[in-house]
Parts: C-alpha cells; structure tokens; sequence
C-alpha cells in the first residue's frame, strides 16, 4: 500500500511538473512569435517608407494606424508616405494631428513645417516653426529656415541658415542646389554658378542643378558648356536651355547655332529643340 502511495505520487509530480513545462513552452513560443512579428513589421514599415509604391505606402499606414490608433509611429509613417505621393493637403490633416499627440517630438513639428511648405502655405510653416525652441538644431531645421527666410526675403538670414544646413550633411548637394537658386533670383550669377558647380561635385546625377548652372552662366553670356559630368541626352538639353537663355537676351544669332547644336547632339529626336529652332527662323522670317 506504500508503494502505491508512493508511486501516484511521484506520479501526480511527474504530470504536474509536465504541465508546467507545457505551460512554460507555450509561452516561450508566444513571445518567440511575437518577437518574429514585431521584426516583420519592422522591416515591412521600412519598405513601405523607402521602396515601395507611395500610394500603397499610404494605403497600408492608413489602414496600419485604424487598428493602432495610439501607435504614433504607424501615423508618422502614414504622413512620410502622404509626402511622398505628394498629396500634400492630406499630409498637412496628418501631421497635424501627430503634433498635437503626447509623444510628439520636435523632429514631428519639423515634418509639419516641411508638409505645409509643401502645401504652399509659408506663415503656417513659419509659425510651426517658431514653436521649436531655438537649441533644436537639426539639418532639416537648418533648410527650411534658409527656405522661409528666401521667401520673405531676408537675405541674409537665408545664406546663414543654407551654410549651417549644408555643414550638417554629408550630402548637401539639395542645399547647394537650393542656395544657389535663391542667389540666381537675386541676380547674384556668378555666386550661384559657384554653388551650382558645388551641388554637382556632391551629387553628379542632379540634372537640376547642371541645368540651373546653365541658367546663371548664360545670364553672364557664357555661352560655353560647363566642364561637369553629363550624358549626351544631358548635353543636349542643356544646349536647349543655354539656346533659350541666349535668345532671352537677344543674342539670337548664337541661340539658333545652340538649338542646331542640341539638335545634333541628342542621341534621339529632340522634339522641343525643333520646335525652338522652327519658331525662331520663323520670326526671324516674318
């Protein structure tokens, strides 16, 4: 009878220590699972914010933050990919909204002022921010400052604001770009070409920067190619804008030689080449 006893004993321990051990198992594959699935959102949120379509970046955010209406990381990506569809009024509504979430930061007003810039309207994107406080310093800051100060045309400001933007980057070819535009509106030329050729050092793909260096040298009548990296589809284009500039100016003669000369270069048909030369010859005509 004792050894019965004994035996349903150890018994009931051996399936209590079982169930136990169950128990635990089923938990650590719970939080496995959960871990998994926090890594898989990850690195799809990712995707959606860098390689994927922005329209069904938007779709999926959305819908992402209906289901986690607290989570403000789902509605920071949502507004990221209502920027990057360019469907700037809703990018507005959006982070709009994530400002005035309790786990707002500055960077979040930041994106705010850069969604109303977008959205053309400059005082709303001034007064965002304003609210920052001045010891906030950041690169993307730095460049919408420079931006709002070109648009009230504080000069001054504006070349303070693009300097400390660009040494805040390792890549300050967009702000380069963007300060040396301000300067060819201010008809500063010859410092925006320096600028313009400065962007392009950076970044030897901006194709907006090589053709505003075009346009701040044509406007000193330099009508000679810049010595910078570009295609012969490239090449040709900006023979087209330099042809146009000289026009403008009434260097006609030496605008017709440029649009032949894009003409000819353009590995394909440059339609709006020969659309320039055939309206040029024909008021030189009438």
């Amino acid at each position: 009878m004792r050894h019965t006893i004994t035996l349903a004993l150890c018994l009931g321990s051996a399936i209590a220590l079982s169930a136990c051990g169950d128990r635990s198992g089923k938990a650590e594959v719970e939080r496995a699972i959960k871990n998994v699935n926090v890594i898989d959102e990850t690195n799809l949120n990712d995707i959606m914010l860098t390689v994927a379509d922005p329209n069904e970046a938007v779709d999926y955010f959305r819908r992402s933050s209906a289901e986690n209406p607290d989570r403000i990381d789902l509605q920071r990506g949502l507004g990221q990919s209502l920027v990057r569809s360019k469907r700037n009024t809703e990018a507005v509504t959006t982070w709009t909204k994530i400002v005035a979430h309790p786990e707002a930061t500055d960077d979040d007003r930041i994106d705010l002022a850069d969604a109303l810039i977008r959205n053309n309207e400059w005082p709303k994107a001034e007064a965002a921010l304003d609210r920052i406080p001045p010891t906030f310093e950041s690169f993307k800051r730095y460049k919408l400052e420079a931006m709002i100060a070109d648009s009230n045309k504080e000069w001054n400001k504006a070349d303070s604001f693009y300097e400390t933007a660009a040494g805040l980057t390792t890549q300050p070819s967009g702000v380069m770009n963007n300060w040396g535009y301000s300067k060819l509106t201010r008809g500063d030329y010859a410092e925006a070409e320096r600028l313009f050729t400065q962007a392009i050092t950076y970044d030897n793909d901006l194709f907006t920067a090589k053709n505003n260096l075009v346009l701040a040298r044509g406007a000193q009548r330099k009508y000679d190619m810049p010595v910078v990296p570009m295609t012969q589809s490239e090449q040709a284009q900006l023979m087209h804008t330099m042809a146009l500039t000289a026009i403008k100016q009434g260097d006609v003669a030496i605008g017709k030689g440029l649009l032949q000369q894009a003409i000819d270069t353009h590995p394909q048909h440059f339609e709006a080449a020969v659309r320039s030369l055939r309206a040029l010859e024909s008021n030189v005509q009438n």
